[in-house]
């Protein structure tokens, strides 16, 4: 049934009623009518259908789920306001109880006084009535059991008092309202007799209650002793100043035993934070174990429990920070404050058996300590990598067998899941890393998993930084990054240092960071659910390989730049080396040219020095090649000083300009194939560079594809170049001609070929 959409105000509640009032007010003018009939009345408004009927009752039962909800959210976002109050009316409570006490004793006292002139002026005309008619009554009636009782009664409750028998006290006391109510419904009593005896009771019930106040403050009282005076309290009618004596009776109590708790500064934080816990969750737990079995479960009672329990919490934890967090969180030492952190919360979650869950407030006390221990860390971390770095020879080597810096060795899972090879700050960086997933994972209940996931991220970016500025001559602006700007890095040097610093990144990204991460999240399976938690590690991965190939980019620029300019300055790539073709009256030696022959041994020589450093990850390796021969090759397309001269230069570009242009494409993609690193963004830009050249050449009026000779052509020239530069050279008749570079092209092709371009 398709719901009919009422219109809300914010809050569900309030504004609605504000708009309809005049409504309202007319439609109660139909009741002031004398004439006014219910029955046509209710018939006349009756007519809803079913259907609009059922709108009704739904829009009236999201009315009582919003009315509800909003509840939830009062009672939520108030709840300590609730416990303020009802303290407050538990407060007042009290003092109305005590005032009442003063108001019945003062009019008693009144009323006692005003007796007690009466019953003088009755006895004063007794006596005179009986002189007149001459009667002696000398003889003295002996007194009953009761008046006997009455004159013995105070006496004897001052005894008990005095002696602190409670039980007796109350015995009597409860004895004695018993008598005075007795007396008053049976009238056996005189008013003046009665009003002395509830007079009597009052009294000693405010001695008693002080005398049981008094005793329950003392610090030396036992336990059983306190419950007895806060039961016996309660049972006097003062409830609520009972719990809050029973509450202060275990507050000072433990105040009073922590005066033997003193931290100094050879103490341990762990030792101290033991003993404090000790005595401080013991006198909640005790002081929640009494208030049940006095008060119950009473709602005031619970309130006034639970804000107490927090208030000696919140004190809890600014001493431990103050005495033993504050020193480890603020020089790094995670895993001191974590032990602290673990003890406190290892004793408070054993209030949970009697009805108090305080580990979160606990937990959101010490987070701030926790997160500066965690901070101090990462910096530790970076700044301990940036000094290895500055002395790091980038040689790859296994790692080390060291003990942690705690002085633990590392764990098995640790060293076995640390088998590659990687240079010494390298090293030190994944221990040190791996060291503080160990040290914060114990600290499930923090919740740090975001926190720390990118606090390792900002470390090795922190760390990509220092590999991009050991890059000789990178440029200032992509090696100065926060963090790394002030820092002395050594130079990687040659060509296996500077793989060797890829080789660190990509190894730190791929495997070894996510594998500890991983088993931080295992270990944390209880805060980080599995479906949730593996996109956030996968989408954390994603970002460190990122970082990954920002090196990888400065490192092929820079090769690329080595390539393509002189240490003067001067470009090997113009536009003359293939325009003075022409021009020559030189036979051609069909070869690719030197700038391309250099970029097919630079990735020859990467090449092997890869797959020596990246055994087992040799697809790093290839895509590294990729991206150098991609890069090149993009700056040759990119380059407009040379694709200006070649299109409106000095000279045209002529048949044999474009014929070695080709040939160095052609020579590119048939090494970058057989190297396994042709990629398809490669041969788009070098299909974009022939077709550049071919429209360069069509702009002189002539036809492009009659001078160029077939593939196969191109094809035999590079594969020859290949086999020559690389130390095997192909047959040729049955021998090897290893001076010829044109060797696999014979003269009658090469005659050919040029007449067919001439005409």
């Amino acid at each position: 049934m398709a719901a009919v959409k009422v219109p809300r105000s914010r809050g569900h509640s309030g504004a609605p009623a504000k708009e309809n009032l005049p409504k309202l007010e007319e439609s109660l003018n139909a009741f002031r009518n004398d004439r006014f009939d219910p029955q046509s009345y209710v018939q006349s408004k009756c007519s809803l259908n079913e259907k609009e009927i059922k709108h009704l009752c739904s829009y009236l039962m999201d009315l009582k789920k919003a009315s509800a909800e909003e509840m939830r959210r009062s009672v939520y976002a108030n709840y300590t306001a609730f416990i303020r109050t009802s303290k407050e009316i538990s407060d007042l409570e009290g003092e109305l109880l005590s005032i009442r006490n003063l108001l019945t004793t003062q009019a008693t006292l009144i009323h006692g006084l005003a007796e007690g002139v009466h019953m003088e002026s009755s006895a004063v005309s007794s006596s005179e009535g009986h002189v007149m008619n001459g009667i002696s009554n000398s003889e003295e009636r002996e007194p009953s059991d009761l008046e006997k009782w009455l004159v013995e009664f105070p006496d004897h409750l001052d005894v008990l008092l005095a002696e602190r028998r409670v039980n007796e006290a109350l015995t009597a006391l409860n004895e004695g309202e018993r008598v005075a109510s007795e007396a008053k419904e049976t009238k056996t009593l005189s008013p003046d007799v009665i009003t002395s005896l509830e007079y009597a009771i009052k009294e000693r019930r405010q001695k008693f209650a002080d005398q049981l106040v008094e005793a329950a403050c003392q610090p030396t009282t036992r336990g059983t002793e306190l419950r007895a005076s806060v039961l016996a309290l309660k049972k006097l009618g003062d409830g609520p100043r009972a719990h809050t004596l029973l509450l202060s009776a275990h507050l000072q109590r433990y105040q009073y035993n922590m005066q033997s708790i003193r931290p100094s500064s050879s103490s341990y934080g762990g030792a101290y934070t033991a003993a404090l816990s000790q005595l401080v969750f013991s006198a909640i737990a005790q002081a929640a174990s009494d208030s049940l079995t006095i008060f119950g479960s009473e709602p005031a009672y619970t309130s006034e429990l639970v804000t107490w329990a927090t208030q000696q919490i919140e004190a809890f934890a600014h001493i431990v920070k103050r005495h033993a967090l504050a020193s480890s969180a603020a020089a790094g030492g995670l895993r001191a404050a974590a032990e602290c952190v673990q003890i406190a919360l290892g004793h408070c979650s054993l209030l949970e058996g009697r009805g108090l869950s305080l580990c979160p407030t606990l937990v959101k006390l010490f987070r701030p300590s926790v997160e500066q221990a965690v901070d101090a860390n990462f910096k530790r971390i970076e700044e301990s990598t940036a000094a290895l770095a500055a002395a790091d020879d980038w040689i790859l080597t296994y790692p080390p067998t060291v003990a942690r810096q705690s002085g633990r060795p590392l764990s098995t899972a640790n060293m076995a899941g640390y088998q590659y090879k990687l240079t010494s700050s390298a090293h030190r960086f994944i221990s040190m890393v791996q060291d503080f997933f160990e040290d914060v994972g114990p600290l499930q209940s923090m919740q740090l998993g975001s926190k720390t996931l990118e606090g390792v991220y900002q470390v090795f970016n922190s760390y990509v930084n220092m590999l991009i500025k050991a890059l000789p001559n990178s440029l200032e602006e992509e090696a100065n990054f926060e963090g790394s700007g002030s820092k002395i890095v050594r130079m990687a040097e040659n060509e296996a240092q500077q793989i060797a610093l890829l080789a660190n990144a990509s190894l730190l990204a791929d495997e070894l960071l996510p594998r500890a991460a991983m088993k931080f999240s295992q270990n944390n399976q209880s805060d980080y659910d599995k479906q949730n938690r593996h996109p956030e590690l996968r989408e954390w991965k994603r970002r460190l390989v990122s970082l990954v190939d920002r090196l990888k980019n400065s490192f092929c620029q820079f090769h690329a730049l080595d390539l393509i300019f002189t240490e003067e300055g001067d470009s090997n790539l113009t536009a003359d080396m293939y325009l003075s073709m022409d021009g020559s009256a030189e036979d051609i030696e069909w070869f690719p040219s030197p700038i391309f022959r250099e970029l097919f041994f630079k990735l020859n020589n990467m090449a092997s020095i890869a797959a020596e450093m990246f055994a087992g990850k040799e697809r790093f390796a290839t895509l590294l090649m990729m991206k150098l021969t991609e890069t090149v090759i993009l700056w040759f397309s990119q380059d407009q000083s040379f694709w200006d001269d070649i299109e409106d230069g000095p000279k045209p570009l002529g048949p044999l300009a474009l014929q070695q242009l080709y040939l160095d494409m052609k020579f590119v993609i048939c090494f970058a194939s057989q190297g396994r690193y042709l990629s398809r963004n490669l041969v788009r830009v070098i299909n974009e560079i022939i077709s550049k050249a071919i429209a360069a050449f069509q702009a002189t009026g002539r036809d492009p594809y009659s001078v160029l000779p077939e593939d196969n052509w191109f094809n035999d020239i590079c594969q020859d170049a290949i086999e020559l530069l690389s130390g095997k050279p192909r047959e040729i008749n049955g021998e090897r001609d290893l001076n010829s570079p044109t060797a696999s092209v014979s003269a009658q092709s090469v005659s050919s070929f040029r007449s067919h371009g001439s005409s």
